[in-house]
């Protein structure tokens, strides 16, 4: 067993400042059916038309929803009460009795506990993994984690701000794996049942691509490569320009070119290349980058291949549009998409074939991005960044939060300059009211709470309102 702890300032986005915790290196996904999924299968799309009550509220962009996407990608994915997503993957090891297999494991820092310690913020979380076979306990591996942020904006992020692996050498077979986590500070925990397959990796062949934040290539069989992973295998649309993806060859066999190709839904190759692998000591290990913008965005597949072999090593990647929204494919972004343009804007992108999806969404993103001087979209950042904020301050309001009356009035217009809540004024009222107010777009919303738990709609002329308002808001923004 190899440790190693060691902590960087960084972020997913390399933008700004986090605290990455990580025990030893490197990512992606377990062989076999380690998240209970099964393998190329998505989850419940958003469906139904645009403004339709069946559309994207059948996939509610909530934790859960992601975990039950990562298990479907073949990642390990724990509950939404703590949930961290685990990685799963293989390279060769010095012996050809044993396989070098490499546990990742994230979870975002808002699912742990923190409390104050002089100007900073502390939490402490337990990762455990056992392994075994029937009834026989193997190898058992934990870890006691202390995390340590500067700020209190870093106890709520989303991503995966906090990452734990550890590299093992196992004999090739099938065993039963349990990851788990637990919260120090908060006492919540989650575990995970999976079956793991470890194949043989003989000196010489590729080993499984590897998602990465960084990496430092390992230069013979017995190191060790320096990674920094990313266990959800996961990038943001108009946020990360590359994917960083670690290739693994080493021995004496080790091959010096790879043929690499990106396959997006319906089997569509979006992106190839030949990579050449530069000699480092007794390895040709590397680190390559594929631009997210020749991905399609949902679920995708790297494929590599020897040049001239039919030996194939592949892993899968999820292109988002944010960390908490589940979208699998492309038709579900545009479903998401339909408070933020018209649908003349949206045409294009509906009509565009798998062939020329990528050359299209690059143009709709030239095209409708309010600060073209910025490498970020701030445009769809605040939309998407509105819709996450939605569902949790209006979750009460409908089955998914932005797809209420109010939360959609929140993502197309934002929120009101002024609101009038009549139960405030006389507390005893037996229906409540409130009233939102657009000065610029002239228009006020009238949302009553029939019920009394805060479900708060619309009538006819209300909806009829909102609907024009939402329309010459989005005229603006297309000026």
């Amino acid at each position: 067993m190899f440790r190693s702890t060691f902590a960087r300032v960084a972020t997913p986005a390399m933008a700004l400042a986090t605290l990455l915790v990580v025990n030893a290196c490197a990512k992606p996904r377990p062989t076999g059916d380690p998240g209970g999924g099964a393998s190329g299968n998505t989850p419940g799309a958003p469906g139904g038309a645009p403004g339709s009550p069946g559309g994207p509220g059948a996939a509610a962009a909530t934790t859960g929803d992601m975990q039950r996407l990562y298990r479907n990608m073949g990642l390990v994915a724990g509950a939404a009460t703590l949930p961290f997503v685990a990685s799963v993957s293989f390279l060769p090891s010095p012996t050809p009795d044993s396989t070098l297999v490499l546990l990742s494991l994230s979870l975002p820092s808002r699912a742990l506990g923190f409390g104050r310690e002089g100007e900073r913020y502390v939490a402490g979380y337990t990762a455990r993994v056992e392994l075994r076979r029937g009834p026989t306990v193997l190898r058992t591996i934990e870890a006691n984690e202390t995390v340590r942020v500067p700020t209190f904006r870093e106890t709520s992020r989303t991503d995966e701000s906090i990452i734990w692996q550890q590299f093992v050498r196992l004999a090739p077979g099938r065993y039963s794996m349990t990851v788990a986590i637990r919260d120090e500070g908060g006492l919540r925990n989650a575990a995970e049942d999976v079956n793991l397959d470890v194949p043989p990796v003989r000196l010489g062949s590729l080993a499984s691509p590897i998602a990465v934040y960084e990496a430092i290539p390992r230069q013979s069989a017995d190191s060790l490569p320096r990674i920094i992973a990313r266990p959800r295998s996961t990038v943001i649309f108009g946020q990360d320009s590359v994917l960083p993806v670690y290739i693994d060859a080493v021995g004496a066999n080790a091959p010096t070119r790879v043929d690499v190709r990106v396959v997006g839904e319906g089997d569509l190759v979006s992106w190839t290349n030949s990579i050449e692998l530069p000699q480092r000591g007794n390895a040709h290990s590397t680190t390559i980058t594929i631009p997210v913008t020749r991905m399609g965005v949902g679920l995708n597949t790297v494929q590599m291949a020897i040049p001239g072999t039919t030996d194939t090593v592949r892993t899968r990647v999820l292109v988002t549009l944010g960390d908490d929204l589940p979208i699998a494919t492309f038709d579900e972004m545009l479903a998401y998409l339909r408070y933020f343009t018209t649908a003349e804007r949206l045409k294009p992108l509906r009509d565009a074939s798998p062939a020329q999806r990528a050359d299209v969404w690059t143009t709709f993103l030239r095209e409708t991005d309010p600060v073209p001087a910025t490498a970020e979209h701030e445009g769809l950042r605040d939309y998407f960044g509105r819709i996450r904020t939605a569902n949790t301050r209006f979750r009460d309001d409908a089955q998914v939060g932005w797809q209420s009356d109010r939360g959609i009035a929140f993502v197309a217009l934002g929120d009101p300059d002024n609101i009038v809540d009549t139960g405030l004024i006389d507390p005893n009222a037996r229906v409540r009211q409130q009233i939102w107010e657009y000065r610029e777009l002239r228009v006020q919303l009238l949302f009553v709470d029939q019920t009394g738990f805060g479900r708060w709609r619309l009538n006819a002329q209300g909806r009829a309102d909102l609907d024009n308002a939402i329309r010459r808001k989005m005229a603006q923004r297309d000026q």
